[in-house]
């Protein structure tokens, strides 16, 4: 099994491409500490050729697109919460038939972009993603998740973990969190057989852009979900983002790893994995399983039991890399 070949970018190298020619300007309306203009930035940065960017509803478009500006020096448009895959399949439908007929229009490689919340990913626009993988569009559709509908009012999504506390899964005398279990839509991604599937997160930017790399090189659909911080809903300061998601990773409770037709591999292995309470502490939403045990062992459960998964599967796949 060989993944993509690519070459790897340096942090200083897309560092350069930001200077020379920025896709993704700042000046817009994002909060301290919010990891989505770092996954935007690597995202756009990462890959070789002009760029299309459809921008499902939610914290990147309301926060970037304030009339009478834009945070974006790419072609963009914004599309409804539950549509952005069906959008840019449009999209892309139409350039390669304007290349067909030999159009100046479709002169040269394009690269499609999506990027949505988990809201408009696990639950709202999961429809319409799974069609146009299912459709087997050339695009690559970036899930920035955060674990929560934190643009109107951090509620449950399908991304939100175990344990959490969200506007929609407070805790108190009766209630305590979130408690369902997390929505596994890499998984679920990997499920319809597309060439590339990844798991990345802001906390490691290198190994995200050359997932992107890989991804954009893929003959057919890409996804890529990424863990991108939100202070306010995590209940973390601005100043921690990077490393509470570095936790994240170091914990398993985000492994990073990747499904390269049909075959997992993991991009990075904790040594040793630490206990999950080190990611946990550090967030407000899940200060309130400290003190109940009970519910605190069923999420290191949940993480051990989806970590032991994942190396099943990586080991199961290792010769194929490796071949």
């Amino acid at each position: 099994m060989s993944v993509p070949q690519v070459t790897p970018l340096t942090l200083k190298d897309l560092a350069r491409r930001e200077e020379r020619a920025p896709r993704f300007l700042g000046g817009h309306a994002l909060c301290a500490g919010c990891g989505i203009p770092a996954v935007v930035r690597t995202v756009l940065n990462s890959i070789d050729t002009p760029v299309v960017v459809a921008n499902a509803t939610g914290c990147l478009e309301v926060a970037t697109t304030r009339y009478p500006d834009t945070a974006w020096n790419v072609p963009w448009i914004h599309v409804a919460f539950e549509n952005a895959a069906a959008v840019m399949s449009g999209i892309e439908a139409a350039w390669r038939a304007l290349r067909r007929r030999g159009s100046p229009l479709a002169d040269g490689p394009v690269t499609f972009v999506v990027f949505a919340g988990d809201g408009g990913t696990y639950d709202i626009g999961l429809q319409a993603l799974s069609g146009a993988l299912d459709r087997g569009h050339r695009l690559l559709y970036v899930c920035y998740d955060n674990e929560a509908y934190m643009n109107t009012g951090i509620q449950r999504s399908g991304a939100t973990p175990f344990g959490a506390r969200t506007s929609t899964t407070p805790v108190g005398a009766r209630e305590a969190g979130n408690l369902s279990r997390r929505k596994d839509l890499t998984a679920i991604v990997a499920a319809h057989h597309i060439p590339y599937v990844a798991q990345a997160a802001m906390s490691h930017l290198a190994d995200l852009s050359l997932k992107v790399r890989r991804a954009a090189a893929a003959d057919g659909p890409a996804f890529l979900n990424v863990l991108s911080a939100c202070p306010l809903g995590w209940g973390t300061e601005p100043r921690d983002s990077v490393e509470v998601v570095r936790l994240a990773v170091e914990t398993a409770f985000w492994p990073l790893y990747e499904v390269v037709s049909g075959r997992w591999r993991l991009t990075y292995e904790p040594g040793p994995v630490l206990p999950l309470v080190r990611f946990l502490e550090r967030q407000a939403r899940f200060r309130h399983l400290l003190a109940d045990p009970e519910r605190l062992a069923e999420a290191e459960h949940q993480v051990e039991e989806e970590w032991r998964t994942l190396q099943t599967l990586a080991e199961r796949d290792r010769a194929a890399f490796e071949a």
